[in-house]
């Protein structure tokens, strides 16, 4: 059960509503399905995506995939690869021209897991097939009526905690979301936000003391200051000890690992690549300190949050993705499920691949009408 083959196939297409934070604003999808494929016909499924700007013709993808990456991975075991230890130096010591490394980590896990017949939570050793899940808006460009529709239509569906985005130079406008918030969801829900490293050390000590003042008690603050000020980080999680620094998202397995040794953070923000998530979050759990799943392509990170006992929350924020696969993970109740299907569970739909693949690269005005996520109200498409 060897790699024997690869498929890759380009999507391109607009976002049912604005995104982004207080550093970005994303308006388009910009992705590709990487599909590895063994000599028994088992598939395993990963994504990449580029937020700024679209990928290249998918033959030019192909192409980048062929000479970069696939040389390392045909003829070897999914298996085996996933456990692989690399050391690489000097001028190996690089990233590939496209961001290959989330899907090819997630495709093989997934293939992994497919190959020993497991759903891949188990495969990494769950206990359990479920994780809290909190609504996260992504929604900083929103106006305050779509803000305010968002976060009441997660709240009907019975989420208990709820993520915003803050760090708007007018620091009143960041107090008045968190009032809007506080008027759409039920009494006693869990607040956390996130500036996106939008303030210095000192000026979020400032800031979390008067969102406080103002009556609002924070879960958590994610990426306050700059992510390799770990003094700074260390400094606020003793400072504010009313609330939870959050950090590690942007920061790579290295950067992750001086983050704990410098106890930067009380909770670790960790994202896609399955096999960088497990190491870092063993060694997290061997230091007591909790992980947190912060956004993972169609929520794929609900098999590593199982897997971690330490993890209590995933993210989700609701975007326009769960067509491009036959069944999305399930989430209900404020809980997020996951699949006790062989692998992953993510199977790339061909009504997809026959609808909405996009070989070549388009201009963003030939996009057309966004498909719309079913989990959330309708929304115009900010221009």
């Amino acid at each position: 059960m060897t790699l024997s083959q690869f498929r890759i196939t380009r999507f391109q297409f607009a976002r049912d509503r604005v995104i982004g934070d207080s550093q970005v604003r994303v308006d388009d999808v910009n992705v590709a399905a990487l599909e590895l494929i063994s000599d028994s016909g088992a598939v395993g499924l990963g994504f990449l995506q580029t937020l700024f700007s679209p990928l290249p013709d998918q033959g030019e993808i192909e192409a980048v995939f062929e000479r970069e990456v696939w040389p390392g991975l045909k003829g070897h075991k999914a298996i085996a690869l996933v456990h692989r230890v690399n050391r690489p130096r000097g001028g190996n010591q690089r990233a590939f021209s496209l961001p290959f490394a989330e899907a090819v980590q997630v495709a093989l896990w997934d293939l992994a897991a497919k190959e020993s017949d497991l759903p891949l939570h188990v495969l990494l050793g769950s206990c359990r097939n479920r994780v809290r899940a909190y609504a996260s808006g992504l929604d900083f460009h929103l106006s305050d009526d779509e803000f305010v529709a968002l976060f009441k239509h997660a709240a009907s569906l019975g989420y208990e905690a709820f993520k915003i985005k803050v760090g708007h130079p007018d620091f009143s406008r960041d107090i008045c979301r968190l009032e809007l918030l506080k008027s759409c969801v039920p009494a006693g829900s869990k607040f956390m936000i996130d500036p996106n490293e939008a303030w210095s050390s000192k000026e979020a000590l400032m800031k979390l003391e008067a969102i406080r003042a103002a009556g609002f008690d924070l879960l958590w603050v994610e990426d306050p200051v700059l992510r390799h000020d770990y003094e700074g980080l260390r400094t606020l999680r003793h400072a504010a000890s009313w609330t939870q620094i959050n950090s590690g998202e942007y920061l790579d397995v290295q950067g992750k690992r001086l983050l704990l040794d410098a106890f930067g953070a009380d909770l670790l923000n960790v994202h896609s690549q399955v096999t960088d998530v497990m190491r870092i979050g063993w060694l997290a759990a061997e230091l007591g300190i909790p992980v947190t799943l912060g956004n993972t392509f169609l929520e794929v990170g609900v098999h590593m949050a199982a897997a971690l006992p330490e993890v209590e929350w995933l993210e989700y924020s609701f975007q326009n993705f769960d067509h491009l696969v036959e069944q999305p993970i399930e989430i209900c109740g404020g809980y997020a499920y996951a699949p006790d299907r062989p692998g992953h569970g993510l199977v790339l739909s061909e009504a997809a691949r026959e609808t909405w693949a996009r070989p070549q690269r388009l201009a963003r005005s030939e996009l057309g009408a966004a498909p719309h996520n079913p989990r959330l109200p309708i929304f115009g498409r900010v221009q």
